[in-house]
């Protein structure tokens, strides 16, 4: 196995992604792009936010750092809100920071658990903030308001959560998948235990909201639909391996206009993926490093990844001293997250 270090490092960018300027100096925890422009933000075990402007020109691609912010402990999650004026990041601070970005204003805590705080989202059909924690609840929050709306126990502690409206899902650390109607949040739509053996890594809502894919730490991907009719079209398929080597998906994004899906993994790599014809559409190669976090932009004309140390391993397998931290840009092509129809049908695009 190769080791996450000098022997591989010489080549951090084997697939000629563009770098975005002045990374964090720890490892990056979440990536999102702004729903209306440009903007890329990051966090970071270094108990930073950051946001970058990314301007692109053709093929040319330009990172510029345009902002920043400080939690008082390392940073876990981030959301936009919908306009793409306002940033949500929330951490091991068991705090959520909502920050007026695009106005240069100050950041204010929305949100508080008794716990570090792993997941947040904006549901703009209700005009509501969700966060959940390793406290087991997860919370929503009217922004203008202390206190939550409501508060909702969890079975344990929050690991990955998703938010398409009205769908909502929550993995949890006991690998149990908790399905939320949105019109109706107070109360839990379905309780699944998840399709895949071992510990949720990230889960993502299917665009239709018909289901979602949940990623775990034994190199699998599941594809659950929800109605009872559909149960035929569930499946799971391994990826982010090497031979015997097991890598963990951290990171699943569906494409906003095709509806194709990326993985990105501990293995370093990235692949993008059709659920509709069962197939890999494009296997990029291995960065030197793993990658915790992935996003497309707005439109998916960009993809947005992180290469760095993971913590999978712990910290005596950190090296400050040779660990770099990268965020790169993938202009991905048509061909590469456009749906194909399967060989020998007719395809049903």
């Amino acid at each position: 196995m190769a080791t996450f270090g000098t022997a591989v490092a010489t080549n951090q960018n084997p697939n000629k992604s563009v770098e975005v300027a002045q990374p964090p100096s720890d490892s990056v925890s979440s990536l999102c792009f702004s729903p209306k422009a440009n903007f890329l933000v990051a966090t970071s075990w270094d108990n930073q936010v950051r946001c970058w402007e990314i301007s692109r020109s053709g093929a040319a691609v330009a990172s510029v750092p345009k902002a920043s912010i400080s939690h008082d402990q390392p940073v876990l999650c981030s959301t936009w809100k919908d306009d793409g004026t306002t940033v949500f990041s929330g951490g091991c601070d068991k705090q959520v920071k909502m920050w007026p970005l695009l106005s240069g204003g100050q950041p204010v805590t929305v949100a508080m658990h008794d716990a570090p705080i792993k997941e947040v989202a904006w549901i703009p059909e209700l005009n509501l903030l969700v966060t959940g924690s390793w406290d087991k609840t997860l919370k929503y929050w009217d922004t203008r308001q202390s206190n939550p709306v409501h508060t909702q126990q969890l079975p344990d502690r929050c690991y990955a959560l998703t938010v398409k409206h009205p769908l909502m899902v929550v993995g949890t650390a006991d690998r149990n998948l908790i399905v939320f109607n949105l019109n109706n949040p107070q109360t839990e739509f379905k309780r699944i235990p998840s399709p895949l053996k071992y510990q949720t890594r990230c889960v993502a809502a299917f665009p239709d909201q018909q289901g979602f894919l949940v990623g775990s730490i034994e190199g699998r991907v599941g594809v659950h639909h929800l109605d009872d009719s559909q149960q035929s079209k569930n499946f799971t398929f391994k990826c982010h391996r090497d031979g015997s080597e097991i890598y963990s998906v951290n990171s699943l994004n569906f494409h906003p206009i095709h509806h194709t899906f990326a993985t990105a993994g501990s293995d370093g790599a990235f692949n993008f993926w059709d659920k509709d014809s069962k197939q890999r559409l494009k296997a990029m190669s291995r960065c030197g490093q793993p990658i915790p976090c992935s996003t497309f932009n707005s439109d998916g004309s960009i993809f947005a990844y992180s290469v760095c140390y993971d913590w999978s391993k712990g910290a005596e397998n950190h090296n400050p001293a040779t660990a770099k931290t990268y965020i790169y840009l993938h202009l991905p092509q048509e061909s590469e997250v456009k749906g194909k129809p399967r060989v020998g049908t007719s395809g049903r695009k």
